[in-house]
């Protein structure tokens, strides 16, 4: 068997202690970011709980709970817009618990967000402590749940759901759980249509597992001491977990035993069902074939173009003075995200934490409407919060607090104006 399929991981009791401090830290900053926003929105007399579960996408997700598929909205410019275009697994949940309770579909989806939110801060968690070690998880935690978006976190929406389901189908390719890896995939390309990355993530990991075992010509068995050595510690902090990536191309493994190989199979069959059952779903319901689903996102406007449509917003924006600081601030944002991808690569996180961020952020950037939504499309992909949580993990105790504190205020702060204002998050 491969290294990547026998390392033992810890048991489920002992693992939630270990995440507890993360998980603590997670909810409060979640708590204080609701509590600007009910006190933002009293102010403002507005119900801050109708804002996290009663508008915008939210309200597209109640109908497909409510009505089921169907419903759709004709624009005077010709565009349609069919509830279509949002994948079922969140209205589904939002279902049972209006059947089997006294809550609402809206209630519902705020129910299912909380604590969905909670399993993707402990999935989050679990990925990077068995990356880089426990005071790395507990900071990419901690980032995440600070981000200037974090407030999407507790809304009815659908990114909290996805990234519980690809965290923890991440985790179960690192520990070599191969069914569990595809079923959760399944699941996420049943959530949104960035299900796409966690299915990529699956399946290359998985050919890479069977491509290290096969013999190469003259490789024997590998000597320990040709392993790599342990990344560099700050002295006061623990030995961080090897990260399950390959010594380098070529490098064989023992093979594994034939029931380990035919469960890393049945994984990469079940990955892609749910995204694929969906898709072909739409396109029989519409009577427009496979492509179908791809005419319903046309009919929002929105498509993947590569980019070209995001740039040409951006470089709009320079055509006057004020609008042109936005310009700035949008490829400084785009700069940082390509930056961090590239330090994940250089830092060699494991190749499937690679291959899944590289698509959410390929499908976030590359989309060609919705451009204000994009930091929101890119909630998901969390391994690019990993090197500032290896930096914040280095750095004294009190500095890092410090950090996380002030930024834990500004993003509820942003979060209270941001769903205030006219426009979707």
């Amino acid at each position: 068997m491969t290294d990547l399929e026998t390392r033992a991981a810890p048991t489920r009791a002992g693992a939630l202690r270990r995440a507890a401090p993360a998980l603590a830290g997670y909810a409060a900053v979640r708590a204080l970011g609701l509590l600007v926003l009910f006190l933002w929105s009293g102010a403002r007399d507005k119900s801050a709980y109708t804002l996290l579960t009663a508008r915008w996408d939210a309200l597209w997700y109640t109908r497909v709970a409510e009505l089921g598929y169907g419903y759709e909205v004709r624009l005077a410019n010709g565009d349609v817009h069919s509830n279509l275009a949002f994948f079922p697994l969140l209205p589904w949940l939002e279902r049972l618990v209006a059947e089997v309770s006294p809550l609402s579909y809206a209630d519902g989806g705020f129910l299912v967000s909380l604590v969905s939110s909670l399993a993707a801060a402990w999935g989050i968690f679990a990925v990077a402590d068995r990356v880089y070690g426990r005071r790395a998880g507990v900071c990419a935690v901690l980032l995440w749940a600070v981000l200037p978006v974090g407030i999407v976190q507790s809304m009815a929406y659908s990114e909290s759901l996805f990234t519980a389901l690809a965290a923890w189908s991440l985790y179960a390719v690192l520990t070599g759980r191969w069914v569990t890896a595809g079923t959760l995939a399944l699941f996420a390309g049943l959530t949104r249509p960035v299900g796409l990355a966690v299915v990529a993530a699956v399946w290359v990991a998985a050919l890479a597992a069977f491509a290290r075992e096969r013999p190469a010509a003259g490789a024997g068995a590998r000597d320990p001491q040709d392993a790599p050595d342990a990344p560099d510690t700050p002295a006061g902090q623990e030995v961080p977990a090897v990260p399950d990536t390959p010594a380098g191309p070529g490098t064989p493994a023992a093979p594994a035993d034939p029931g380990t190989r035919f469960r890393r199979l049945l994984g990469m069959v079940l990955a892609p069902l749910g995204t694929a059952g969906y898709v072909l779903w739409v396109g029989h319901h519409t009577g427009k074939g496979p492509l179908g689903y791809l005419d319903v996102q046309a009919g929002w406007r929105n498509g993947f173009d590569g980019g070209w449509a995001f740039a040409r917003f951006v470089a709009d924006k320079f055509t006057s003075f004020p609008a042109a600081l936005a310009g700035v601030g949008l490829i400084i944002g785009v700069a940082s995200v390509v930056w961090l991808y590239v330090t994940g690569v250089r830092q060699r996180q494991p190749l499937p934490l690679l291959v899944y961020t590289g698509v959410v952020t390929a499908l976030a950037l590359c989309a060609s409407s919705y451009f204000g939504s994009k930091p929101r499309l890119l909630l998901p992909a969390f391994p690019l919060l990993l090197p500032l949580a290896r930096a914040l993990a280095a750095a004294r105790i009190r500095r890092s607090v410090a950090v996380l504190g002030g930024v834990a205020v500004a993003s509820a702060v942003y979060g209270a104006f941001w769903l205030n204002g006219s426009g979707p998050p």
